[in-house]
């Protein structure tokens, strides 16, 4: 099968690759339904009856109902599909971007202008005590 995957262990970084791709697959093709302003209804209506018509894992749909757009990621959902849920929500990517980070929408937004994140502070996965 697959050798290791040299890019696996990037600082602060989740790969979308082929694996990553598969995982996600109903989740993200959940996020595209979005696209369509009668699911977006159907879905504001009640997401939890619209989530389980999906064959996404159970901690994909607790992730999508909480939100939690990093779990979101880990759990293969894929940022540019993803996107569909926020503006669902009516939310921009740079208020969705800000909550991922932990930050404020200005201060988010400064740290942008500013030339984005510093890399300080991200760590290969064997560097961290619990990884």
């Amino acid at each position: 099968m697959a050798s290791e995957k040299p890019y696996a262990d990037i600082p602060g970084t989740i790969v979308f690759d082929s694996a990553v791709a598969r995982r996600g697959y109903w989740l993200n093709q959940f996020c595209m339904s979005l696209m369509q302003a009668e699911n977006r209804e159907r879905f504001r209506a009640d997401e939890r009856a619209y989530l389980d018509e999906w064959s996404m894992k159970e901690e994909q749909k607790t992730a999508v109902l909480e939100r939690d757009y990093n779990r979101i990621l880990a759990l293969g959902g894929n940022v540019y599909f993803f996107a569909k849920l926020f503006f669902t929500d009516e939310h921009s990517f740079e208020q969705a971007a800000a909550s991922m980070t932990g930050m404020s929408r200005e201060a988010y937004r400064e740290m942008m202008l500013d030339g984005g994140r510093s890399p300080e502070g991200n760590r290969y996965m064997k560097e961290w005590d619990d990884g």
